[in-house]
């Protein structure tokens, strides 16, 4: 048996006036900052008790910098297939205070400042420490105080379902084409991983099982050809890590990825390779995971997550390590899900 995880996901995007160097507006900016700030209790710890919920907005906010609005979606287009708008701003609404706008400027300059230094080191670290303190308390001041023209500038939840709905109504009946990916944008971001060609991924079984009769059996009842539809290290999940910590992999989106594969450990119910992540311009990738591996296999009503737990299983005699020697190295590619 084998379980499978894949599903399609339709990218929602905000419906703004973009920017020829950004695709959201500071319109667009302003609302989903008070929006953060308004949580209470956020599974990803970010929320209004974060003490750098407007630095890690400004981290989303710069993955698509030096895009403009047509380049994004258009991109997003060709990658899913499809769009559906959730509709978030009026068309006639006033124009953005000038002090919510100085406040927003203020950390975006702060922002660059701190990159160009300290690269994604945390805002409450650094050089500019206290710089970023003052301004998560100005910008929380300043969205309170115009709380009201950011509750007027946006558009009615039920309007806006109501216009979703109905573009889901368009893709369930055909007349537009359904996504293939589980790739997400970056409000329903849920994970960071390096993903993996699963050909390559493939091919190194068949050349394992060829070597070794252990892994020869244990596959031999499995159709990993049909199983086997995707593979990816996973690098931070929302869950378990947090928003931030997911988010910190943002300069390398898209960037190769070298990964190493080790070791191959399996039960009767799960099967994962181990693996260990190369550089990025100089820069080691880290995963936030304790055992960075591959989840190939899994038995049915078994989790992937489960996965994780290989090494102690192997510990205990519970589960069988097979080294892969010498390692096999396959490049992937730094995404978000």
């Amino acid at each position: 048996m084998c379980r499978s995880t894949r599903a399609s996901a339709v990218p929602v995007v905000p419906d703004s006036k973009g920017t020829d160097t950004n695709p959201f507006s500071l319109d667009a900016l302003a609302v989903f900052m008070f929006r953060v700030l308004q949580r209470v209790n956020h599974p990803g710890n970010l929320d209004k008790n974060s003490p750098n919920a407007g630095y890690v907005l400004l981290m989303f906010y710069h993955l698509y910098d030096g895009k403009s609005r047509e380049e994004f979606e258009r991109e997003l287009v060709e990658r899913f297939g499809s769009l559906i708008k959730m509709p978030l701003l009026k068309d006639d609404r006033s124009p953005l205070p000038d002090g919510v706008k100085s406040v927003l400027e203020e950390g975006i300059n702060l922002y660059k400042l701190h990159t160009n230094r300290h690269g994604r080191l945390e805002s409450t670290k650094g050089s500019y420490a206290k710089e970023w303190a003052k301004w998560e308390k100005q910008l929380r001041d300043t969205l309170d105080s115009n709380a009201d023209y950011i509750g007027s500038v946006q558009v009615p939840f039920e309007s806006a379902v109501k216009q979703v709905l109905e573009q889901l109504r368009l893709v369930a009946k055909g007349e537009q084409e359904t996504p293939s990916t589980e790739k997400r944008t970056s409000g329903a971001i849920v994970f960071a991983a390096v993903s993996l060609p699963v050909t390559e991924i493939q091919s190194l079984l068949k050349n394992l099982s060829g070597k070794d009769p252990n892994i020869e059996l244990f596959f031999k009842d499995k159709d990993m050809e049909h199983c086997l539809k995707k593979a990816h290290v996973t690098l931070a999940h929302k869950r378990s890590h947090g928003v931030p910590a997911v988010a910190s992999y943002g300069p390398f989106l898209h960037q190769k990825v070298p990964v190493e594969l080790t070791a191959l450990l399996f039960t009767d119910k799960m099967a994962a390779l181990e693996a260990q992540l190369g550089s990025v311009d100089g820069e080691k990738i880290v995963s936030r995971n304790e055992w960075p591996h591959v989840t190939i296999w899994t038995g049915e009503g078994v989790p992937p997550k489960e996965a994780n737990t290989l090494p102690q299983l192997h510990s205990e005699g519970k589960a069988t390590l097979i080294e892969i020697n010498p390692p096999a190295t396959i490049s992937g590619t730094m995404e978000f899900y």
